[in-house]
């Protein structure tokens, strides 16, 4: 066991003995390469670490002994090629087994990783390479993501070096014929070229709607923050298999596939799907016997159209959700299919979970859960007091400036003055509206951008979307506002409907009236459009930005 070593107390006997005596010991010199990945190898060399697959019947599975060695043979591949500690690496690797081996190898020398999804453009990865001075890029042998990175590459002055993983590329390095030239030997930095757990380790691009992504920081002590998402939230078992559906490119990635998972010695599952298709992950769910799973609840939401009694989920023990909040509906179907709740679990690229369903108390189905041991959350208002119970406000991290937590971001890369804005004051603001109950438990209501403002009211979005959700035409949904003359805002509603159900006047009225019926009828959605699919990042949130902004829009040029 490794976390006795970090943790002075590992098991509780209620939330409140977790959220009091919890805490986690950061040595100076923390490293997750070798101080983790290492240390199980040494522990146990057959200990397993990753089981891999993907749509093409391949299979790989790799102990920690693998990880170590293939990581060290990368690391020395890297440090031929001229990284070193400090230099900035962009990773495009989709669900590779390789960005785990990557990931190690640049950890151990002291790297700056920025995980990046398939999804950009050369715009993109120019303005990611000049503002993160980007020295390296490692990608998938993809036609759409080689094209992006070739296009982009004379625009980037800081770039060297790119290599691919996969199959061969004319004009690239070959991942696996470069690791196979270096010996599996590399020896732990010392003296300057050691990593101290303050340096930058990880630097993840926000998919923020306003202006360009922002570059959030982690030093080398954020993993040590995910044991309590991983242990306390996912409830990971040691040597049993874990699946947390994310993509390389996004922070969930970190949340789920990787750091607190493999500190608590649980073997990450990984199937790299082409598309996410419903059946195909029942299946592998099924087959490779999960004890833990987590999934965003869209992905939850789909899996409800199949048949899900067809599947032998018996293997799973506890299920968790994060990325949006989860519609009561789904938790409660899911519950009738697999006699398991789901476990909300709430956070931001910026940290590890803040609140989640923690196993000590009973869940209350819609809420995010209570506050993670690690963080001292606060609801607080627009003038920084705090609000009393039943009233909404901003959750904000106090006393971020003088205790920083651990796994929370540690500022703005290449950003001081942003960083000091929102880091070096009394708290950091979150800037997602909450509110808490006399239990203690937190119920989300939404950005503040995305909270709508009616005629004197405020409507968060959740809530409207999870009184459609129950309606049994309903997929998913996603509530907006749309500006009106009159009472500034509406309520809008982007719906996608369940096969066997069709748009027409008659079915919106029947949804208008279902939510005046599920909850105060001042909510229910004017304005209701039908689409075959929502907007959404590649984790799986939906894009109520990109929604809010078409529709503004729209309203300009006819007003004009």
């Amino acid at each position: 066991m490794l976390l006795d070593r970090f943790l002075p107390r590992i098991e509780f006997d209620s939330y409140d003995d977790f959220k009091k005596n919890y805490t986690v010991n950061v040595p100076e010199y923390f490293n997750f390469g070798f101080d983790i990945v290492d240390e199980w190898a040494k522990q146990d060399e057959n200990k397993k670490a990753l089981v891999w697959c993907n749509d093409n019947n391949e299979e790989k599975i790799f102990t920690f002994k693998d990880i170590s060695l293939l990581s060290n043979r990368t690391a020395n591949y890297f440090r031929s090629i001229g990284i070193g500690k400090g230099d900035v690496v962009m990773m495009i690797l989709r669900r590779r087994w390789e960005y785990w081996i990557c990931a190690v190898a640049l950890h151990k020398l002291g790297a700056t990783i920025i995980p990046s999804t398939l999804q950009l453009t050369k715009k993109d990865i120019v303005y990611r390479g000049n503002a993160a001075k980007v020295k390296s890029i490692v990608c998938i042998n993809d036609d759409f993501v080689i094209e992006q990175v070739e296009k982009a590459m004379p625009e980037i002055p800081t770039l060297e070096t790119r290599t691919v993983v996969g199959t061969p590329r004319d004009g690239w390095r070959f991942l696996e014929e470069e690791m196979s030239r270096q010996p599996d030997r590399f020896d732990r930095p010392e003296g300057d070229e050691a990593t101290n757990s303050n340096d930058i380790m990880i630097v993840y691009f926000t998919s923020g709607t306003e202006g360009m992504p922002k570059m959030i920081q982690h030093s080398f002590a954020h993993p040590l923050g995910h044991i309590v998402t991983a242990k306390y939230w996912q409830r990971v078992q040691e040597d049993k298999l874990h699946m947390s559906v994310s993509d390389s490119g996004w922070a969930k990635f970190g949340w789920g596939k990787i750091y607190g998972q493999w500190i608590c010695g649980a073997v990450v599952f990984a199937y790299d799907m082409d598309k996410f298709v419903p059946a195909k992950l029942l299946e592998k769910m099924s087959k490779y016997k999960l004890t833990t799973f987590c999934a965003p609840p869209t992905m939850y939401r789909f899996m409800l159209l199949e048949d899900v009694a067809r599947y032998d989920l018996s293997s799973i023990q506890h299920y968790a959700t994060a990325g949006e909040p989860l519609n009561a509906e789904v938790n409660m179907k899911w519950q009738r299919l697999t006699g398991h709740n789901i476990y909300q679990g709430f956070g931001q690229t910026e940290g590890s979970v803040l609140l989640a369903d923690f196993q000590w108390d009973d869940i209350k189905v819609g809420s995010s859960g209570k506050p993670s041991p690690i963080y001292d959350l606060r609801l607080l208002d627009n003038e920084g007091k705090e609000v009393g119970t039943g009233e909404e406000g901003s959750i904000c991290v106090m006393d971020v400036k003088n205790h920083p937590p651990v796994g929370l971001f540690t500022g703005y890369y290449h950003n001081p003055e942003m960083t000091k804005e929102r880091l070096m004051g009394d708290y950091y603001d979150t800037c997602d509206m909450a509110w808490r109950d006399s239990e203690g438990y937190y119920w989300f209501v939404g950005r503040n951008d995305d909270v709508i403002k009616c005629s004197g009211y405020r409507i968060g979005p959740f809530e409207v979307e999870s009184a459609l959700i129950e309606h049994d035409a309903v997929v998913e949904c996603a509530i907006t506002g749309v500006p009106d003359p009159v009472r500034g805002q509406v309520v809008k509603a982007t719906i996608v409907l369940k096969k066997g159900y069709f748009p027409s006047d008659k079915l919106k009225k029947e949804l208008q009236d279902h939510v005046k019926k599920s909850t105060a009828p001042y909510k229910y959605p004017r304005v209701i459009e039908f689409v075959d699919e929502l907007p959404k990042t590649f984790s799986g949130k939906i894009k109520r930005a990109q929604i809010r902004h078409e529709d503004e829009e729209t309203v300009r040029v006819r007003d004009n």
